[in-house]
């Protein structure tokens, strides 16, 4: 039997093998009360998007301040989001993943010219278990979560990516094809994933 806490969204997971019995996995769970309370207690905090959140977009900190008109654009450091306050979290989410659309696929084209390959199409969405994907026939999908990472990051995934529509694997060659697109080693880009990635995932949960 296995047991997990999914840091992205705080699911409890328990995986039983083909023939086991679930009364006694529950039974085994419910002694671990003790480890699944911490775990859950060392989960990232939640992100509420309300007026005066401070959010970082390309790894720019950024205001949000509720406005009066239309739209969302940005003021400097502030990022001003017009409506009602129960209209601020899907309004700026949408401009968040415009933002975020916008500036991977930039990239993406940018890394696409450099490897001398076409891209079929690029899109956003917002997946839990990956950050980008690249299918056989050359479309890419990326989460729209990269634009609350620092840019390098999500630069470094769009070069990911598009090195996958020259190897469709984790060779040593696209590893190679990631370094050379995107001019130096994304291992600081993945370790920041791995350490703060999770926290992405919980921005504009109610507390």
């Amino acid at each position: 039997m296995r047991l997990s806490v999914d840091p992205r969204d705080g699911g409890v997971r328990l995986v039983l093998p083909k023939r086991g019995s679930m009364r006694e996995a529950l039974r085994w769970a419910e002694a671990k009360r003790d480890w699944i309370e911490h775990q859950l207690g060392a989960l990232p905090p939640t992100r509420a998007l309300t007026d005066g959140t401070v959010i970082e977009v390309a790894g720019e900190p950024l205001t949000v301040t509720l406005v009066s008109g239309r739209g969302v654009k940005r003021d400097g450091d502030r990022l001003l989001v017009a409506g009602p306050q129960d209209m601020l979290a899907t309004r700026l989410v949408r401009w968040l993943k415009k933002e975020a659309l916008a500036r991977l696929q930039a990239e993406t084209d940018r890394f696409a010219a450099l490897a001398g390959i076409t891209v079929t199409g690029v899109a956003v969405g917002d997946p839990r278990s990956r950050w980008g994907s690249c299918s056989a026939r050359g479309d890419i999908r990326y989460s729209w979560r990269l634009i609350l990472a620092p840019y390098e990051v999500l630069e470094a995934t769009a070069a990911h990516e598009v090195a996958h529509r020259l190897h469709m694997d984790h060779s040593p060659a696209f590893h190679a094809a990631v370094k050379r697109l995107l001019g130096r080693d994304p291992s600081p880009e993945r370790s920041w994933l791995r350490a703060n990635g999770a926290s992405l995932h919980w921005l504009g949960r109610d507390p």
